[in-house]
């Protein structure tokens, strides 16, 4: 088995396991280039919150187009032999580097985000989650109301974060490609608000899709893994 082989069995044995798929960082592949994760679930998985549409534009050519693009605008930069996180890092702030952040963060915000929602997800989080909703905001409903308050209220193109900040739960709303790893925080949950995320489906009708999102997919095992973890957003891409 060559080197080429074993990384795509590796990452195909890892989706078939229910396991993250790891974006494989340029120093580890002989082309030297980022590639697209495969999705957790089938494109057709989420109706009819999200359509097989959505997900195939979304993903096929929004998610490819990041990686595509990322990977052109590192060759031959400090950046090209970086892990995915370390590029968004070192990037975050630098105007002369602004193109290689933006679409180097959308490439791991959408791996994230995959993973951040699964079929029949929704609902009240249980185990650590749970209590950390509890100190931070009360209740699950005084919760749910505030997420969906900022994914909604985002002006323009962005995202609604769960994080982990100072050791309690926290949500966040972020412009464009802005996110937890080049903030220095811990993210836990995703959800995409840029209007390719939903428009298909919902239209102009952004809080209806934070809703339902919320209500019936919203992955709360995935949010209680990276709670446990160190450093989580190493281990999705």
């Amino acid at each position: 088995m060559n080197r080429r082989t074993f990384i795509g069995t590796a990452a195909a044995g890892m989706a078939a396991a229910g396991g993250l798929p790891q974006m494989l960082h340029a120093a580890e592949m002989e082309t030297a280039k980022f590639v697209l994760p495969s999705l957790p679930w089938a494109p057709n998985a989420l109706e009819p919150f999200i359509s097989e549409k959505t997900v195939g534009f979304h993903y096929g050519k929004h998610h490819k187009g990041y990686v595509d693009k990322t990977n052109k605008l590192i060759q031959n930069t400090s950046y090209q032999s970086m892990p995915l996180p370390e590029i968004i890092r070192k990037s975050a702030g630098k105007p002369q580097d602004q193109n290689i952040f933006n679409n180097a963060a959308q490439v791991w915000n959408h791996a994230f985000f995959w993973h951040s929602m699964k079929p029949g997800g929704g609902g009240k989080p249980g185990g650590k989650i749970a209590e950390g909703v509890r100190i931070a905001f009360g209740d699950y409903d005084a919760f749910r109301e505030r997420f969906i308050a900022t994914a909604t209220g985002r002006f323009g193109s962005g995202w609604a974060w769960l994080v982990e900040r100072n050791g309690l739960l926290a949500i966040l709303s972020t412009p464009n490609a802005e996110n937890p790893v080049a903030l220095g925080l811990k993210p836990l949950l995703a959800l995409d608000v840029w209007e390719h995320a939903y428009y298909l489906d919902y239209q102009n009708r952004r809080e209806d899709f934070a809703k339902t999102w919320l209500d019936n997919l919203v992955n709360w095992e995935f949010a209680e893994k990276n709670l446990s973890q160190m450093n989580p957003a190493e281990k999705v891409v």
